[in-house]
């Protein structure tokens, strides 16, 4: 695929995740413009380095901004930043949008959408992507990634009826990219199944400093992380979701063939930034109690994960 070819494509707030995925699509030869805070200077100069599992060593220049008014219309845009962020974000969007614009919120938890829906144009189209992968940033503009790389997409809402074809159309456009992509009919449903990973794994490594190899590896850790797994199983039933039979025990296989993995929560802690609290724990536990669902476990590591933000422990990063 020659360069220019196809969309342009936007990446905001590229971090691991964003610099992962937009690597990959700007290798595959789409036209891809990355807006950047920290790596800036770094990726402006070197571009960015990948270590990958499967793709070996890339570094490859890019496209960087550090102003979005220095961007240039993009018909897709990728927001890949932690949820605390999307305030602050979504008038950029609307600002580097070109016309009829899509744009997928990579990020993990419930009620994303639906907080960044009004801040948005109606004429644009909004996607979410749950991302299945390890991946971290290692050094500004160092990417290590470990395992996995898939996306499942799901369309939210945006105008006229053409959920359906923009939804195959962003699925097309990531699997150009050599990305493992699949198009999910029911996004509320994709996003309470990858919370039964995220809920104990994010915040047990926050709260216990432990990656998933030693929460699994422990029989009373493991048990925890169980429990966690079939309380958010419970409450995504009552909402009305079909999870797959033994589906505990299969993300408890998964991560077992993982490496040993530090989840993205786990670095915003030491680095002092802040937890993605309320669209991975707030959110699910509200809506857990509004179908008279009990989370006790997940409430008291919610509760924990509040405590330790507030900086009242000793040691705090």
């Amino acid at each position: 695929m020659s360069e220019q070819a196809g969309p342009r494509i936007g990446i905001v707030g590229a971090g691991a995740i964003g610099g992962f995925y937009g690597l990959l699509l700007a290798r595959a030869g789409f036209d891809v413009h990355f807006l950047l805070r920290s790596d800036y200077p770094v990726v402006r100069e070197q571009g960015w380095h990948l270590e990958s599992c499967s793709l070996g060593t890339l570094c490859q220049p890019v496209k960087v901004y550090e102003d979005a008014a220095a961007m240039p219309r993009c018909d897709w845009l990728l927001l890949a930043c932690k949820t605390t962020s999307n305030a602050e974000l979504a008038p950029l969007l609307a600002q580097v949008a070109a016309d009829n614009a899509r744009v997928v919120l990579l990020q993990n938890g419930l009620g994303v959408e639906e907080a960044v829906r009004p801040l948005l144009p109606d004429s644009l189209h909004l996607l979410g992507g749950l991302c299945f992968i390890c991946v971290h940033r290692a050094a500004p503009g160092k990417l290590v990634h470990q395992a996995q790389g898939s996306i499942s997409l799901g369309y939210h809402s945006g105008p006229g009826e053409q959920g359906a074809a923009v939804l195959a159309e962003g699925v097309a456009l990531l699997r150009a990219a050599g990305i493992d992509a699949r198009g999910v009919a029911d996004l509320q449903q994709a996003r309470w199944q990858k919370l039964v990973w995220n809920v104990p794994f994010n915040g047990l490594s926050v709260v216990l400093n432990a990656h998933t190899g030693m929460l699994l590896g422990n029989p009373t850790t493991r048990e925890l992380v169980q429990t966690l797994m079939e309380e958010v199983i419970a409450a995504a039933v009552s909402a009305g979701c079909t999870l797959p039979a033994g589906y505990a025990q299969t993300l408890l296989k998964v991560t077992e063939n993982m490496p040993d993995y530090w989840p993205s929560m786990h670095h915003d802690y030491r680095h002092a930034r802040p937890l993605e609290l309320a669209a991975i724990y707030a959110q699910p536990l509200q809506r857990a109690r509004a179908m008279a669902v009990e989370m006790p476990a997940t409430r008291m590591l919610y509760q924990q994960l509040e405590f330790l933000q507030e900086g009242a422990v000793d040691g705090q990063p």
